[in-house]
């Protein structure tokens, strides 16, 4: 687990998004903790819930690591003697419908500074159908897509990203062309500790699992409760994952919890379950 789950006071001038980005939140992460909430104009001394505590994903901590249903990115810098571990955590956007980020292991193999962007022929084309022509080369400036950094992983024919934004509203929703767009402020900084070679795995973990202290929380951030059979299919899965946690321990969960959450998929961490204290002998 990392980071705390914590609530601010809007000030007159703030949208939602605005608060979301001081706090590092994407777009679909502040407006599920905040239903009912004006996206726009929240109002002057309202309350907003920051849902800023993430199960880290089940995979080995190393490099990066970005789940994709959950629109965020995990960096595990290289331990160095005497510290402790670190992780560093980002909103994301990722590929929409039909154009998903592939799943799988790579690096990152280039980092450029200032780049040009060369769209592709669809992505062309889909511009110019909406009235938008776009140039072969976009050079580098606020009308370039890909922001300030890029850093550029080994996929299929290498055309696949980390990059910045000139549009940073979109952050954390899945609308890109498959690439992983970040705010401008945090691919600067993520840009300058992640060298070339750097691991990159790319996930598909819509409900996480953790266990902490006796308690086991999970973050679900699809909606499995669609129908009585996915959810069902669901709920059994999610049986797995806490028994690959909790092992044999004998603990208490409360399935009904388990239920909503996996049929609201708000994306915070949900407890559900506690470790049980052994009977006492008679």
């Amino acid at each position: 687990m990392v980071g705390n789950d914590f609530v601010i006071t809007a000030q007159h001038a703030d949208t939602l998004l605005d608060i979301a980005r001081r706090h590092g939140i994407g777009f679909e992460e502040i407006q599920k903790a905040n239903p009912g909430v004006d996206l726009w104009l929240p109002g002057e001394g309202t309350s907003v819930v920051i849902p800023g505590r993430h199960i880290l994903p089940s995979v080995p901590r190393e490099g990066i690591v970005v789940n994709l249903p959950e629109n965020r990115l995990y960096y595990y810098p290289k331990k160095r003697k005497g510290q402790a571990r670190m992780v560093i955590t980002h909103p994301v956007s990722v590929g929409g419908t039909g154009r998903e980020t592939p799943i799988g292991q790579t690096t990152v193999i280039a980092k450029a500074e200032r780049p040009s962007w060369y769209p592709t022929e669809s992505i062309r084309r889909e511009h110019a159908q909406r009235g938008e022509p776009l140039p072969r080369v976009v050079p580098p400036g606020p009308d370039n897509p890909l922001g300030e950094f890029t850093m550029r992983l080994g996929l299929d024919d290498h055309t696949y990203l980390i990059h910045g934004t000139n549009n940073p509203v979109a952050i954390g929703m899945p609308v890109t062309h498959g690439c992983i767009r970040m705010y401008p402020e945090a691919v600067a900084a993520l840009f300058r500790m992640v060298p070339v070679g750097t691991k990159v795995t790319l996930i598909d973990e819509p409900v996480k699992v953790g266990r902490i202290d006796g308690e086991v929380l999970i973050e679900v951030h699809s909606n499995n409760g669609e129908d009585e059979q996915s959810l069902a299919v669901a709920l059994a899965a999610l049986s797995s994952m806490i028994e690959r946690v909790m092992g044999d321990t004998p603990r208490a969960t409360d399935w009904e919890l388990a239920e909503t959450a996996l049929r609201t998929a708000s994306g915070k961490s949900t407890l559900i379950a506690l470790e049980a204290a052994p009977s006492s002998a008679i």
